[in-house]
């Protein structure tokens, strides 16, 4: 019997994915939960696993397509034995060195001329002025790979194009050399790029400064580290120090956890912290929802469980929705000093950066202190310079005296 394999529900406000990998080929044995095939939604990567044991019978939904909510993916044949070669690919299987090629069945060119191009393909096809359905295709489901194009470039098998001139004459895009590579933006980098640019263009954004003396944090943390990682199963970091420094410093300055709507403020009574997490597909904020509610423990123990999911792509829409402020960490990555940038529709950002050693005047001496630059981007539509720059003083007095933080005092 055959099982569907359908989009599921993506999130909230999320309707469309994209189809980014299967990593499953037709004909292929599955596992019941084990995933199938990868999506990539606006603001997350997920798995989608294959309902049933059986054999993945067929493809629907091809890699780069686009599908809504609900939309078939694909169909899984319950309880069936794979073949060790899909059909197609005992039909189109070459040895690993190209052999010269036959002339193209139609089946084969068929299959070609609906199969999408990789980019290193389409270079070498336009390059070459061939006639892409006039190739043996050899790769996954049909596709044509590199091989195949310089063996029927060598072999003279592939035939050219013919030349048009006038209107209807189709011109691909082209390379302008081999140094170069154009690949289509992922769906999360459009929507990463969309939403800066609309920070800049919505928002009076602005940018206050200060620095830290990280050398009581550090103290504390050299201290209790080790005994922290024992009891908890998490690294004791700086951002919990400062999220919970933030959560401090908003209840003080309510304006900056709140956020536009038409004619109104809506000032939050709860505070939600982002932290921002890079990943290879782009910059994501995770939630650390209610985070007034939470321990130190507890919010460390939340970002270390984050990192860790959205470096494997494990992060749910839900994981990165409802955030009323956001902290991001460049020093990771060794920035000394940055302007960040909002993260609609917050109205305030914290930028932490590299800790470095500088003389500083202590009293009346100079004293070498591991620093830190602090940068509050903020939205001046509603936070006033001086709300800016009195929270942005507040986190600093909170991390120079931790134990006065954490005591509520």
């Amino acid at each position: 019997m055959s099982v569907e394999i359908k989009v599921p529900v993506l999130g909230e406000s999320v309707v469309e994915a994209t189809v980014a990998k299967w990593m499953k080929a037709s004909g292929e044995a599955v596992k019941a939960d084990e995933a199938i095939v990868e999506l990539e939604t606006d603001k997350v990567t997920l798995e989608v696993p294959s309902p049933v044991n059986g054999v993945l019978s067929d493809i629907v939904a091809k890699e780069g397509a686009t599908v809504g909510v609900d939309a078939l993916l694909g169909l899984v044949e319950e309880g069936a034995a794979s073949s060790s070669v899909s059909p197609k690919s005992e039909k189109l299987a070459v040895p690993d060195q190209v052999a010269p090629a036959p002339a193209p069945s139609a089946e084969v060119s068929a299959v070609t001329q609906t199969m999408p191009l990789s980019p290193a393909v389409r270079k070498l096809v336009d390059e070459n002025n061939l006639d892409p359905k006039a190739i043996v295709a050899t790769g996954k489901d049909g596709r044509l790979t590199k091989a195949d194009v310089l063996g029927a470039i060598e072999k003279g098998v592939a035939k050219p194009v013919a030349q048009t001139t006038g209107a209807s004459a189709q011109v691909a895009p082209r390379v302008a050399d081999d140094r170069e590579e154009r690949v289509p933006m992922s769906r999360l980098r459009r929507l990463i790029a969309s939403r800066l640019k609309e920070a800049q263009n919505t928002a009076a954004m602005l940018t206050t400064f200060n620095e830290v003396d990280m050398s009581e944090v550090m103290a504390l943390r050299s201290e209790y580290k080790e005994e922290f990682e024992k009891t908890h199963g998490a690294r004791l970091g700086f951002m919990g120090f400062f999220v919970k420094a933030v959560i401090s410093a908003l209840r003080e300055f309510p304006a900056v956890n709140a956020e536009i709507s038409g004619d109104d403020i809506i000032y939050k009574n709860f505070y939600n912290i982002g932290v921002a997490v890079g990943t290879p597909q782009g910059l994501v904020v995770p939630v650390v929802r209610d985070a007034q509610t939470l321990s130190l423990a507890e919010v460390e123990t939340k970002i270390h469980d984050f990192g860790s999911r959205a470096r494997d792509g494990k992060l749910s829409p839900t994981d990165m929705s409802g955030g009323s402020f956001t902290i991001s960490n460049g020093g990771v990555y060794g920035s000394l000093l940055s302007t960040p940038i909002l993260n609609p529709p917050q109205s305030g950002i914290l930028g932490m950066h590299k800790i470095q050693k500088r003389p500083v005047a202590v009293g009346d001496k100079v004293e070498i202190r591991p620093m830190m630059y602090l940068a509050l981007s903020y939205d001046h539509r509603i936070i006033d310079g001086r709300e800016a720059v009195s929270f942005l003083v507040k986190v600093k007095e909170a991390i120079e005296d931790p134990r006065r933080m954490l005591l509520g005092v």
